[in-house]
């Protein structure tokens, strides 16, 4: 896929699904049962890849991290929870000088081959915060967000020493949460809580997709109002 072929070159990727509740947008990167989404099927390609690449040249490191974003609070969907009952707390965004955005204390996990992605997606899964509305049962009320960090690593030698080269590329896939308006969706107190929150990171996502598309065309550079929403402060170094 094109976004695998920036991935190898080191650029940093995002893919997204939106739309309204029960469009199909977590069927689209999730799948179900046998009939595999977005996710998996990437994941397995890049391994396939990978093994199909000359080892002796390149070594590949990779790690995923997968959370959600709900009421613009952060929550880690690779942690166990002890309790049913326990509720989860909400993570912080720092942002590194160099390395900017990144979300403190957030699980990230080595993962090796295909197999390895799949156990920790069907924890995660699990975990996603849903609630139910008129509009779907298993409506999912928040952005979920997947990430694979990839360090390619190509060994070089400069006069019998040894010089090693790193590419690091971000692949993030987000399932954004349901786009509907509050109205529509027949909601009160907490759940019109949620909707508000949604609509809001929604339409900062699009002010940022534009305004970056602006300053493209242009030429010249412009403020990008990456902080007015988690979704879009943390994929700052990605769109």
């Amino acid at each position: 896929t094109p976004l695998l072929e920036r991935a190898f070159e080191g650029y940093n990727t995002c893919l997204f699904a939106y739309g309204q509740t029960g469009s199909g947008k977590s069927y689209t990167m999730m799948g179900f049962d046998e009939d595999r989404g977005i996710i998996p099927r990437l994941c397995e390609d890049l391994f396939t890849r990978i093994t199909q690449m000359d080892k002796q040249q390149i070594l590949y490191h990779l790690e995923m991290s997968f959370f959600e974003v709900y009421n613009e609070k952060i929550h880690d969907l690779l942690v166990f929870k002890a309790d049913s009952g326990q509720k989860k707390q909400p993570l912080r965004v720092r942002e590194h000088p160099v390395l900017g955005p990144y979300v403190e204390g957030l699980t990230v996990n080595v993962v090796s081959s295909y197999s390895d992605i799949q156990s920790w997606l069907e924890l995660g899964n699990k975990q996603r915060a849903t609630a139910a509305t008129v509009m779907n049962d298993k409506s999912s009320r928040s952005h979920s967000v997947f990430t694979l960090v990839m360090t390619q690593t190509k060994v070089e030698f400069m006069d019998e020493e040894q010089c090693d080269r790193r590419l690091t590329s971000h692949i993030n896939l987000i399932d954004l949460a349901g786009s509907e308006c509050c109205s529509t969706a027949q909601t009160t107190g907490e759940r019109l809580k949620e909707g508000v929150s949604i609509n809001k990171s929604l339409l900062t996502l699009g002010k940022v997709i534009s305004a970056l598309s602006k300053q493209s065309q242009n030429g010249k550079k412009a403020f990008i109002p990456y902080r007015e929403s988690v979704l879009t402060w943390l994929l700052k170094e990605s769109l």
